[in-house]
């Protein structure tokens, strides 16, 4: 099917899957914390992929020009910038609440050593694909982190 379409095609179909799967991958990991079984209530960490729409802040702690960290970025909730590409909270803050559990902090914060409520890898301007923004900016590509490389 892909083979057929052109490139401009391609792409919004590849960026239209990543971010379904995105949600998908967020709801699968929030509804496992409101199990109904008689086995003593835990919380499942919530571990976030994406781009600007699920940033946290990971954007502030490298070079890059895709930031979000002021005015009038978070003035609504927060009443300063967080580097969310937003004006309050975003999607994975929503599910975060729902599921009893904080704000999810960025991978990249600094002094970040408990990840036993998830953590947010999102970065505004990367993608699924290493070729994602290629030369244009610095962005945490997917396949960095997996070998666990930081920007």
């Amino acid at each position: 099917m892909l083979k057929a379409l052109p490139i401009e095609k391609k792409k919004e179909y590849v960026a239209d899957v990543y971010c379904t799967c995105e949600v998908i991958c967020l709801l699968i990991i929030t509804t496992q914390s409101h199990g109904h079984s008689g086995l003593p209530k835990r919380h499942a960490p919530l571990f976030i992929l994406g781009d600007s729409v699920f940033e946290a802040g990971n954007n502030n702690y490298f070079n890059t020009t895709a930031r979000a960290n002021y005015k009038p970025y978070g003035e609504t909730y927060f009443k300063y910038p967080t580097g969310r590409f937003s004006d309050g909270r975003q999607i994975p803050d929503f599910i975060a609440q729902y599921a009893k559990l904080p704000l999810i902090p960025p991978y990249l914060q600094p002094d970040l050593h408990d990840f036993s409520y998830g953590v947010n890898f999102a970065s505004a301007g990367s993608g699924a694909l290493d070729g994602t923004r290629q030369g244009s900016m610095e962005i945490m590509a997917l396949n960095n982190l997996v070998s666990g490389d930081k920007p």
